[in-house]
């Protein structure tokens, strides 16, 4: 029973439900939904609604509606609306059958023509509401009204030359009539141009810009955009894409009656609406567009073939609009509360009772007052120093929560300077064999500072897991890093669920969503060697180099990953059942590894993470603030050897002078001591430490231990046995 918990928690549907919705594209899932609804249903109450015929005649009657459709979606995404795509389209259609039927123009002249009018037609609204600032509104109707009353003119003036002309173009009726592998030539200028037009408003330059005018002109005015001629082009392209529906019609139908295109602008900005488009702009896709404008084609064709009186049609679509629109509405105001309520997904963790802490106890966790009297180096001058790192000339460097690097100048470290700002928040720190600074970033991936202060990045990104709906292929919390001899550089994601800002979350719900991940600067490939971690943090390369050591921080355990040797590939537990919540882990000088505990567990949060279920009504019931959360502020720092022996510990009671301890380094005889919430960076004196050995050294110089088969330093100084 305990495994199928464990298996039903680890897979839990919740997870994946929650990573469905935070996608973009489930926005609009309610009008995919009512499309899909609307077509089965006639497909059910109509005979042959499914044939080929029908969709046939379906797909080639759709086309035009859609390209008026995705017009009004671009007026409004900018900020707008364009009332006048109807008479622009039925003008268009006009034009059309003028050009090649009565003046007799070749075809791409006339296809010239045509976009030329519907080009015309946008610079005059655009101009008039970017420049003159005059309302979309009001400026649109006006134009429609003027182009409606001028296209009803122009009908009845050539209404014989229309009914008689005939245009002597192959490509006309191919256009009109013809498909291409059974997709009507209309249908298949619709996926082109559609497809085109999202990426322009999602990749391109001058799309993306339209998109920022509409979400707030201030902030895209101070963004540098230039928002006047955004506005504009944006209702150019409007009348671009409703002049090239209209073309599509003339080509089809060759008439120009007096209901050509009334009413469709209605049915452009209801199709907007239902497919998720906010009418205050900057706010959906082509696609919803597309949606929308299937929508309200499905329930009118259907509609009409059933027989439904037309105010009745009007009506009924009325009301599945209203309801529609409602629903929607509903659904993307309250998605982000839903999704707040199940984003966070607890497993199952069972913990045995740890070793005891208690002073006095004999256990060789038991608190003592070994780090009490600890010296403070940069007291109120580093904010967040979550590690500390010192290069070959005894400075010492350290991260800051502004997203710099500091260095505090030897022999004193009273000299403080900001060695590189690189953004984000740097987290994990290590030097490469070229005295590289390299750093772990918060959601920016690692980077690199070199000796003359030039940043560069070193990866932002790793190869994706297929089968998830999130997309894990860029780096979310870069944590902790080390540096192989062969110069790969081994680091932890510590979570692909949460950022630094809700990071603690991930150790709400206690389950793998965390991995190691290798980059090889030879290839400049960045691949995932383990994955389904719980939180992976601390990454040390172990003496002999043959293994990597990490650590679980919510599992409470050192793992070991070997990458050399016989046992390459294979992972084990080195230590199980800490007291606390292991975060860095880092050489000793005698061969033995430091570790530090960012925090301590309690028998409250052992027995919390046993109940799941618990977890999930305190997330749904009560505040995030009120929530049971990791004891992450009270720490220590402890020594454990390669077979994963604990060998001391060393105490802050009270934690007076580190209160989160994540990191530690040792140097020439001294420990220095960084932490994520510090003020401070502490430096203790080792009574038994090997006052001449240095991090650099044991990596890169005359310390540096070979591991079986490798050649050994040509000078060994100083050699100092493992315990």
């Amino acid at each position: 029973m305990t495994s199928l918990r464990r298996l039903w928690y680890r897979y839990s549907p919740q997870l994946y439900l929650s990573e469905l919705l935070e996608k973009r594209w489930m926005e609009p899932i309610i009008p995919f939904i009512l499309m899909c609804v609307v077509f089965l249903v006639f497909a059910l109450i109509i005979p042959g609604y499914v044939s080929f015929i029908q969709l046939q005649q379906l797909m080639r009657s759709f086309p035009e509606q859609a390209f008026v459709a995705m017009a009004m979606a671009i007026a409004i995404l900018s900020g707008g609306i364009d009332l006048s795509v109807g008479a622009v389209f039925a003008m268009a259609n006009f034009v059309a059958l003028y050009l090649l039927q009565i003046l007799g123009l070749p075809f791409p002249v006339a296809v010239l023509g045509v976009l030329a009018w519907g080009a015309f037609i946008g610079a005059v609204n655009g101009g008039l509401i970017a420049y003159a600032k005059t309302r979309p509104f009001l400026t649109t109707m006006v134009v429609l009204i003027v182009v409606r009353a001028a296209y009803n003119k122009l009908t009845a003036a050539f209404t014989d030359e229309l009914a008689s002309g005939y245009a002597d173009s192959p490509t006309w009726d191919f256009i009109g009539i013809g498909s291409i592998g059974g997709i009507p030539v209309n249908m298949a200028c619709l996926v082109v141009i559609g497809i085109a037009a999202h990426f322009y408003l999602t990749r391109i330059r001058p799309g993306v810009h339209i998109m920022a005018v509409g979400s707030s002109r201030k902030a895209a005015r101070h963004a540098g955009i230039n928002v006047k001629f955004s506005l504009f082009f944006a209702y150019v392209l409007s009348g671009l894409l409703t002049s090239f529906g209209g073309l599509l019609y003339a080509a089809r139908q060759n008439s120009a009656g007096t209901d050509t295109g009334v009413g469709w602008e209605v049915n452009a900005l209801a199709a907007a609406v239902v497919g998720g488009i906010s009418l205050s702009g900057g706010r959906g896709t082509i696609s919803r567009a597309l949606i929308g404008a299937a929508i309200i084609f499905l329930l009118i064709n259907g509609l009409v073939q059933l027989g439904t009186h037309g105010s009745l049609t009007s009506a009924a679509i009325g009301f599945i609009l209203l309801a529609a629109v409602g629903f929607n509405v509903k659904f993307v105001k309250n998605k982000g509360k839903i999704l707040q309520k199940i984003y966070v997904s607890p497993s199952l963790v069972e913990f045995t009772a740890p070793p005891s802490i208690e002073r006095g106890s004999g256990s060789v966790y038991a608190e003592n007052d070994r780090l009490k009297s600890v010296e403070a180096i940069a007291l109120n001058r580093i904010e967040g120093p979550e590690d500390v790192i010192l290069d070959r000339k005894d400075n010492l460097y350290t991260v800051n929560r502004n997203g710099s690097i500091i260095r505090f100048l030897a022999p004193d470290y009273e000299t403080r300077e900001e060695f590189a700002r690189i953004g984000g928040r740097p987290l994990g720190l290590a030097f490469d064999r070229d005295e590289n600074l390299l750093v772990c970033v918060a959601a920016m991936g690692v980077y690199g500072v070199k000796p003359d202060r030039t940043v560069f990045k070193v990866t932002d990104e790793t190869n994706r897991t297929w089968y998830r709906f999130k997309d894990d292929a860029r780096l979310w919390l870069a944590d902790d890093l080390d540096v192989a001899p062969d110069g790969k550089i081994y680091f932890s994601d510590a979570t692909t669920r949460y950022d630094l800002s809700d990071w603690a979350l991930d150790g709400f719900e206690g389950r793998g969503n965390g991995r190691l991940v290798c980059h090889d600067p030879a290839t400049g490939k960045t691949r995932t060697i383990l994955k389904n971690l719980a939180f992976p943090n601390g990454i040390c390369i172990a003496h002999d180099g043959q293994s990597v050591l990490w650590a679980s921080t919510w599992l409470c355990k050192i793992y070991r990953y070997w990458i050399a040797g016989e046992k390459a590939g294979q992972l084990e537990i080195l230590i199980d059942n800490l007291p606390g919540y292991p975060d860095n882990i880092n050489r000793a000088s005698d061969g033995n590894y430091w570790l530090a505990f960012v925090g301590l567990r309690s028998p409250v949060y052992d027995l919390a993470m046993a109940d799941p279920a618990f977890r999930v009504r305190m997330v749904k019931q009560i505040p995030p603030d009120e929530w049971l959360c990791p004891g992450i502020n009270y720490g220590c720092v402890i020594k454990f050897n390669d077979e994963g022996e604990v060998l001391e510990s060393l105490w802050d009671p009270g934690a007076q002078q580190h209160p989160t301890i994540t990191s530690m380094r040792e140097h020439k005889g001294y420990l220095y001591i960084g932490g994520l919430e510090n003020n401070r960076i502490g430096r203790l004196k080792l009574p038994n430490a090997d006052p001449g050995w240095t991090g650099w050294d044991s990596y890169w110089g005359s310390k540096r231990r070979p591991g079986p088969g490798a050649a050994a330093p040509e000078t060994r100084v100083g050699h100092v046995a493992r315990a």
